[in-house]
């Protein structure tokens, strides 16, 4: 299983079955998968060795530590060129507040998700990338009211099995 050889079914569904459950036993897995438990581990073994399976990791209820504000950011660069990027991603990789980063396509450069104390707590971290060389012409903040539903999973097995 070398990295770009394509998965089969059975390895698709220990993908989808670990990521909605990463703490299951082998012996649960390889019974949602239909396998037994030596092939499966193997099979595991494998996926995480090719790079599949990168780490295991638990989903934390932050509402349960305090209050939060999450805020998606258009961020939209001075400059165009590859060194630009280069330096803004470098740079905000070094804020933890900022827990996704997205270059798109559009109206602007990149999509930022920021989970803050607060308003203020946001408002410090911008001004700050603003007086900071991070290249930032102009942004526009998105303040999430509520989430009706955070999927932590991907559709593995409708994108990729298409038997």
């Amino acid at each position: 299983m070398a990295p770009g050889l394509r998965l089969d079914r059975i390895d698709l569904k220990i993908l989808a079955q670990l990521q909605k459950s990463g703490r299951m036993t082998n012996i649960e897995l390889a019974d949602a998968v239909g396998l037994s438990p030596s092939p499966c581990l193997t099979r595991v073994k494998r996926l995480e060795k090719s790079g599949y399976i990168t780490g295991y990791n638990a989903q934390i209820n932050l509402a349960k530590l305090g209050e939060i504000l999450v805020v998606f950011t258009e961020v939209t660069l001075t400059e165009h060129r590859s060194g630009d990027f280069s330096r803004f991603e470098s740079k905000i990789r070094k804020l933890d507040e900022i827990v996704e980063c997205h270059l798109v396509s559009g109206g602007y450069d990149y999509l930022l998700k920021f989970v803050t104390r607060g308003v203020s707590h946001y408002q410090s971290i911008i001004e700050g990338m603003l007086d900071g060389d991070y290249g930032i012409e102009k942004y526009f903040s998105y303040v999430v009211i509520k989430s009706p539903f955070v999927k932590h999973h991907y559709p593995i097995q409708s994108l990729f099995d298409a038997d």
